[in-house]
Parts: C-alpha cells; sequence; structure tokens
C-alpha cells in the first residue's frame, strides 16, 4: 500500500472526517474495470491489486462487502479469484461477495441490506467531473438546487438519496479503495451532509485534490519536456505578452488584495503583496530573459566510453570512425513535481511558473490567503497563455482548505518543497516535511566596512543595501565598522547617514558606549526587514568574519574596502551563499544575477545555493548505449572508463529536436 498518504509520524492523513470513520463498507466494482486493457479475460494485475486491499482492510477490522456488478460470467470468474486469493493470504480473512447484472446501477439495496456505512463504486471512471474538467472532490448539486439534475446522471442521483456517503473513484487508481477508506481524496464523494459542509464553496467542489493535481503535473512534465525548445520558448514569451497586456487587471486585483490586508499583516510584508507597473514590466523582462538562455535539458555533462564493443560486434563508431563500445552519457533532467509554498508574494508566482517552464518541471503552488485575488488573476492568464492542452495541469494553483501539513505528506507524488515567505513558514515547512526543502528561514545579510574603505563608498553602499527595499531578504541587517573609523569619525558618519535615509541605527553591544542615544537590537541574531539595522564595532577583518558565522544567515555578506588582497581573504573566508566585495547585498537577486527570475535564494548546502534559477530546478540522469554488453560477473566486458570528448560519439541522437546550444542527448 504505496499510495496512503501519512503524516511525519506515520498516522494516515484524512481529508474526508466523515468517510474515513465508516467501519462497514460495501464495496461495488464494475466488472468492466477490471478487464484487460488489451484483449479478453480479466486483468489478473487488478484483480490483485484489488484482493491485497481488500485483506488488508479486513485485517484491521473493517466489516467488508464485496459487490462485482456486470456481465456474469465474468463476474463469477472474479469472484472466484477474489476469494481464492484471500485464502492465500496471512492472515486469512473472509469477505462477503456477491454479484448483481447491471455494473452501471448503484448496488443501493445491497448496501442498505448488509447495514454499510459507506459505499464505494469503483469503475473505469475516476469520479464526476466538474466544469473544468477536473474530478470534483465533493459533487455540489447546481447553485439554487438541493439535489442533482437528471443531466447529472442515475448514479449520482442514486448515490445523493442512498443515505450514507458514496465515493465514486476509478478502480485503476493505484491503492484507490485504501486511500478511499482512510479519508483520502480520492475520486469524488457524493453526500448532502458533505456538501452542506462544504457550504457551497467552489473550491471545494471542483478543485482536485492536492495529490490528483501532483499527478496531472507529473505528466504534464512529461509531455513539456517532449516539446521542442522552440515550443517552449513561443510558450514563455506567451507568457512574457500576456502580462503586460493584462496589467490593468493584475493591478485592480492587487489593490483589492491590499484593501483587504490593511491593518491584518505587518507592513514588511504588506510591502511584498503590493504590486506595480514597473514590477509588472519587470517580471515580463525576467520570463523574456529566461526565455533566451540556452536549452537546459538534455544538456550534456559528460561522456565516457565504459567498456570496449563485445568481440565480434561492431560498436558505434565517433564522428571521427573511430570505434566506440558502451558509452555513457550524463545529461541534465528536470527534478519532476515542485510544491510552492509563499506567502504574501503575488511576484513570486509568475518567476516560479516561468522556471518550472524553462526546466521542464511541474507545479504545485500554495499562496497565502493575503494574495488569493493577485494569485488568481496571475495564474489564470498564465494557464490561458500556456492553452488548454498544458496549462491547467502543468502549473496548479491549490485554492481549497486543505492544511499545509497535508501538502507537505505528499513526499510520494512531490520531489521538492520550495518555501518563499516568512522565517516562521519557512521554519514550520522545514520541520514538518519529508519531502527535500529548499530555501532559507533568515536574511541577516552584513555589510563589513574595513579600514581600508572608501568611506562615501561605503555609505552608499549602506544606503542602497538597507532602503532600496527594506523588506527584501537580501537588504542588509547588521552594519560592522572597523575600529580605526571609531578616532576617524567615520561610526558616527555612517550612523547620521543612516538616520538622514530614514533608517532607525540600533546600537549592539561594542557600539552602545560610543553612542549611547540608540536603541539596543532586540538580539545579536535580528532580521529586521523595515528600516532598521544594528551597528557592531570589531577589531579586525577576522573578527567581522567569526561574527558574520555566528550571527548571520549564510545568506549575502559584503565587504567594503580599497585592499585587494583583504577582500580576496573575505570572500574566500565567508562561508556564505553570495559574498560580495564592493556591492550592495541588494544584487543578491535572480534577476540582477542574469537568471532571468528565481524560485527562491537557497542557504542550503545540497544541490543549489544563493538565487536559484533553471539551472537549480534540474538534476541529472544516466544515459548508456550498448551493443549487446553483459556483465558476467565482470568478466564478460573490458573495462576502459575512457573519457570521450562532449561532442564526440552519438551526439547524432540528439538532432533534429529543436534544440539549440551545446551538445545534447534524448530525454528518455
Amino acid at each position: 500500500m504505496g499510495g496512503i498518504l501519512v503524516d511525519r509520524f506515520g498516522k494516515p492523513v484524512a481529508f474526508r472526517e466523515g468517510v474515513a470513520a465508516a467501519r462497514k463498507i460495501t464495496v461495488q466494482v464494475a466488472i468492466s474495470a477490471v478487464a484487460n486493457s488489451d484483449g479478453p479475460g480479466l486483468s489478473l494485475a487488478l484483480l490483485g491489486s484489488l484482493t491485497d486491499q481488500l485483506q488488508l482492510l479486513a485485517s484491521l477490522g473493517y466489516d467488508l462487502h464485496l459487490v462485482l456488478s456486470g456481465d456474469a460470467a465474468a463476474c463469477e470468474k472474479a469472484s472466484h479469484a477474489v476469494d481464492n486469493l484471500l485464502k492465500l493470504k496471512e492472515p486469512v480473512v473472509s469477505v462477503a461477495i456477491e454479484r448483481t447484472a447491471d455494473e452501471a446501477s448503484l448496488a443501493g439495496a445491497a448496501a442498505k441490506a448488509a447495514g454499510a456505512k459507506l459505499l464505494v463504486f469503483l469503475s473505469a471512471v475516476k469520479g464526476v467531473e466538474a466544469a473544468d474538467g477536473r474530478i470534483a472532490r465533493v459533487y455540489q448539486p447546481p447553485a439554487g438546487t438541493k439535489a442533482p439534475p437528471a443531466s447529472a446522471g442515475p448514479l449520482v442521483a442514486a448515490a445523493w438519496g442512498l443515505g450514507c456517503p458514496v465515493v465514486l473513484a476509478g478502480a485503476a487508481e493505484p491503492d484507490a479503495l485504501a486511500r478511499v477508506v482512510a479519508g483520502q481524496d480520492v475520486g469524488t464523494l457524493v453526500d448532502p451532509a458533505a456538501a452542506e459542509a462544504a457550504g457551497g464553496s467552489k473550491a471545494a467542489a471542483t478543485a482536485s485534490s492536492a495529490r490528483d493535481m501532483a499527478v496531472r503535473a507529473r505528466a504534464a512534465s512529461r509531455q513539456l519536456q517532449a516539446m521542442s525548445s522552440e515550443e517552449r520558448v513561443a510558450a514563455l514569451r506567451r507568457v512574457a505578452d500576456a502580462l503586460v497586456a493584462a496589467q490593468e487587471d493584475i493591478l485592480k486585483a492587487n489593490a483589492q488584495d491590499v484593501a483587504e490586508a490593511q491593518g491584518k499583516i505587518s507592513d514588511s510584508l504588506l510591502q511584498r503583496l503590493i504590486l506595480k507597473p514597473a514590477k509588472i514590466s519587470q517580471l515580463a523582462e525576467g520570463i523574456r530573459a529566461i526565455a533566451n538562455q540556452e536549452e537546459p535539458l538534455g544538456r550534456l555533462l559528460r561522456r565516457v566510453e565504459v567498456a570496449e564493443a563485445p568481440a565480434g560486434v561492431d560498436g558505434p563508431s565517433s564522428s571521427g570512425g573511430e570505434q566506440q563500445g558502451l558509452i555513457l552519457d550524463k545529461v541534465t533532467v528536470p527534478i519532476g513535481v515542485l510544491l510552492v509554498i509563499f506567502e504574501a508574494r503575488p511576484d513570486a508566482l509568475p518567476q516560479i511558473a516561468s522556471l518550472a517552464i524553462r526546466s521542464g518541471n511541474g507545479l504545485l503552488l500554495k499562496g497565502g490567503k493575503e494574495a488569493t485575488h493577485s494569485n488568481a488573476i496571475l495564474h489564470r492568464i498564465i494557464v490561458d497563455a500556456l492553452g488548454p492542452g498544458l496549462g491547467p495541469d502543468l502549473i496548479g494553483l491549490v485554492t481549497s482548505r486543505e492544511e499545509i501539513e497535508s501538502l507537505l505528506a505528499l513526499d510520494d507524488v512531490v520531489d521538492l518543497v520550495i518555501p518563499r515567505g516568512s522565517n516562521a513558514l519557512v521554519s514550520h515547512i522545514k520541520r514538518n516535511t519529508r519531502i527535500p526543502v529548499l530555501g532559507h528561514a533568515d536574511g541577516i545579510c552584513h555589510v563589513y566596512v574595513d579600514a581600508a574603505a572608501d568611506l562615501d563608498t561605503a555609505i552608499k553602499i549602506l544606503i542602497d543595501a538597507k532602503t532600496d527595499y527594506p523588506a527584501a531578504c537580501n537588504a542588509v541587517e547588521k552594519v560592522l565598522i572597523h575600529k580605526d573609523w571609531v578616532e576617524k569619525g567615520g561610526v558616527q558618519s555612517i550612523q547620521e547617514a543612516l538616520q538622514k535615509a530614514g533608517v532607525t541605527v540600533h546600537a549592539g553591544e561594542s557600539v552602545r558606549a560610543l553612542l549611547p542615544d540608540l536603541p539596543p537590537p532586540p538580539s545579536a541574531r535580528h532580521e529586521y526587514s523595515a528600516l532598521a539595522c544594528t551597528m557592531e564595532v570589531v577589531d579586525s577583518m577576522e573578527t567581522a568574519i567569526d561574527h558574520i558565522h555566528k550571527y548571520g544567515s549564510a545568506h549575502t555578506d559584503c565587504i567594503v574596502t580599497l585592499d585587494g588582497e583583504r577582500a580576496e581573504a573575505f570572500l574566500r573566508g565567508v562561508d556564505s551563499a553570495c559574498v560580495f566585495h564592493n556591492a550592495s547585498t541588494r544584487f543578491a537577486d535572480g534577476f540582477r544575477f542574469g537568471l532571468g527570475a528565481e524560485v527562491g535564494i537557497s542557504t542550503s548546502r545540497i544541490h543549489a545555493r544563493g538565487p536559484v534559477g533553471v539551472e537549480g530546478l534540474l538534476t541529472t540522469k544516466w544515459v548508456l548505449r550498448g551493443s549487446g554488453h553483459v556483465v558476467a560477473k565482470d568478466t564478460g566486458v573490458t573495462f576502459t572508463h575512457r573519457p570521450l570528448p562532449a561532442g564526440q560519439g552519438q551526439e547524432a541522437q540528439g538532432q533534429g529536436s529543436g534544440r539549440k546550444g551545446g551538445p545534447r542527448c534524448l530525454i528518455m
């Protein structure tokens, strides 16, 4: 049972508490749903999976009643198969089995006779389709009505009036029965009480479950990878053009979010929520820059001849006619499905979406409620620009009330979580998921003013690093000043310049005696995310580096100095994702680095660090091409492990794919 979602304690995650509470269950299976797809007869794989689930649930104490519906002969064969398979499993359990002739009708009478508290109907259909083509999690009658109309079909009408919850789900879905019984979002729940509890919410009625969205995103990701580079570039350019064209609508939706958030969120969060025309133009420019980058998929990183061709077999030849043997390539591929959780950052949505499109990844987005209207219109614009055949599945926007903990339980269908937001959000996610997390919890950036700094340059950099966007994670939070500047008046000059720029300066422990009127900082390690910073005096550059390592967050740190040797020593010595010399910390940004955009800034040490663009959303795979090679306990092969030039060998196999740039291999 690999498909059941569990929380970090191993407990099954239930979205449908009422369904999960049922212990007496009728399971109806439409016999055509377990037929062989490629010929006559029944699928032993599907029947085996069904039997496994029945045996597991019965062994856990569920009272099960199986109804096989449809062709009499097929139902009889299936009945015998299930019965015999159950006898072979330990512990041996008993499941009552009966047969009915009409697989298109709900076995309501049989369920009532059995006293069932839940009926699960497994067929070839995954559930009830909503207007947007997705499977409804909870069936809702049309607005203004209290029962399904005739157009809903007799099955839905019978389920609605049965008197106990009914779940309509696909028999071929992995572990469908076990997941339904566990209360998870599989298929469509038809139950008047559940519909009423949903309050007529469109999101509750039509939004696919997070799991379904992730599975769809993976399928769409593979579809995206199959497209040529030109097609994906064209899609990105359509997205950029669509954002500019819809600027007025975007700003109107954003203004509604800002108005509703006034007085309810902090000033720093409110600043991140606001979109302006210049920001939309910058987003579009960044997306076009991503489109113009070298093709990232299928990039050949390494090519090695592992072994000679087998004796008597002609192996592939290089472009120079030299015969080659077993050829191993290392190529770039997408990570898979990304789950990005962000707070009041609507500008993050198009940035992340464009990077996902370029890198071939599927995307599942969970935005903060503060940006509900902005996120919705941005998502719609991007999906529409991609087109109906790809957009709705490739980039999913989660709008239901599911807890973040439930999303974080999808470690079997989501490959990477990227949180963007407050320290509390990032820390919570890191503590509560088994999915790898890419991001940073703090943005405590330092600027060290060296004894050999030009004071005017230092002040210019400090004011920019603090005032350009105080709420940003790359804004400076602590200023470290070499002690030589105390006698030269540099400490007071820096303090006065910052205060004149509107910055509240807090006196660290080493500055309090010099500037006793300044307020103390909340702590030695504090991220203000506002027009405020802490000032400290240090004895040397080495002391500054130690201070950064002790109180910083390994995000971005800078030295201001005219001494080139000291600058290089600082750049080598500071162990942060970004280390600068004579430049504002605000340059730590995907757009400014030329990445086009970023999914976030990572302070992790594994996989990607600093601003994460397209390359940070890629992984690798090995592609081996042989000519009948076998290992035979390493006696049937002659290893060479000979490095080959990237352009030598079978690069022709990547030609014709429409990709630009260097050598390419096919994505297998």
